[in-house]
């Protein structure tokens, strides 16, 4: 056998059809080609079968219309129930904060009576000493001037098509927005400082649970104001602050709104007492290993970035 033979019985290299020029070359599938070229010769069905097929469209046709009226009067039927429901769930929310703040209300009360009875037992200089530690604790409602920031999310945007109106995460006031504001009043001399009316002490936290904000473990709800008692110089001050720089920015950028004003006669309410976990009373004879205070910074992990 010559070479040109051996070529040609030897084998041959296949090559698979290009899938994209055969589906444009033949976009119908041979199963309905062979359907219309049976259709083309028998004609449309006739008789008893053309008569089928309609019946059976209009028994599809009246299912799905059953089905859809059912599932119809089954979302009205269970509208009350849900309506009712939230209805419960809103007037337990609003009694039990009624109820807190009337509790609220009995401890400031009875913190104001205890205040009475020891300064009647204590003299006038531990009296007052005692009054300045409860003050710089956040023990005791404090006045004076001082400085309100005022944050507040941005405006929200209104989608053309659905209506519905967002705003965008960064132009959201964060847990971490709070605690740097919080954290630079300190560092310029605040004396006090309060979110929204509540105190914070060297234990408080502001940390953020889903899109809210809690402070000490309660929810606080935009717009904001962080408030706080200190020098004359403290407004200037914070503005020159990083915080201030970057809440700047996130307002330049994406509508976020921030001010800073100074305020006469603020009063600062005072916080809850403290739960102490682990500390102890000494003993008589135990003797101090060393003093320390407590840091007035807010912190709290996994805080959101900007």
């Amino acid at each position: 056998m010559s070479e040109a033979d051996r070529r040609e019985s030897g084998p041959h290299r296949g090559y698979a059809p290009d899938f994209l020029t055969e589906l444009f070359r033949a976009p119908l599938d041979p199963g309905y080609t062979d359907a219309a070229a049976r259709r083309s010769v028998t004609g449309p069905p006739q008789g008893w079968r053309r008569v089928t097929a309609r019946a059976a469209m209009a028994l599809s046709m009246a299912a799905v219309g059953f089905l859809v009226v059912l599932a119809y009067q089954k979302t009205v039927a269970d509208e009350p129930s849900r309506s009712q429901a939230r209805a419960g769930l809103v007037e337990q929310v609003t009694q039990r904060q009624a109820e807190t703040d009337e509790l609220q209300n009995r401890v400031d009360a009875l913190r104001d009576e205890v205040a009475r009875e020891r300064d009647t037992v204590l003299d006038g200089a531990r009296a007052a000493d005692l009054r300045d530690l409860e003050a710089a604790a956040g023990l005791a409602r404090v006045t004076g001037d001082g400085v309100v920031v005022e944050l507040a999310d941005a405006p929200e945007m209104v989608d053309p098509v659905t209506g519905e109106g967002s705003v965008s995460e960064l132009g959201r006031v964060l847990d971490r927005d709070l605690q740097d504001v919080a954290n630079a009043l300190w560092s310029v001399g605040a004396e006090a400082v309060a979110v929204n009316g509540r105190r914070l002490t060297a234990t408080s936290t502001i940390r953020a649970a889903g899109s809210a904000i809690l402070v000490d473990f309660r929810p606080v709800t935009g717009p904001y104001e962080v408030s706080a008692i200190g020098p004359e110089s403290m407004a200037d001050a914070f503005r020159t602050s990083q915080a201030a720089a970057v809440l700047r920015a996130v307002s330049a950028d994406h509508g976020l709104s921030f001010g800073v004003r100074s305020a006469d006669d603020l009063m600062l309410p005072a916080a809850s007492g403290p739960q102490l976990r682990y500390a102890r009373a000494p003993s008589a004879s135990a003797s101090p290993s060393g003093t320390g205070g407590a840091d007035p910074s807010v912190t709290a992990s996994g805080g959101s970035p900007r």
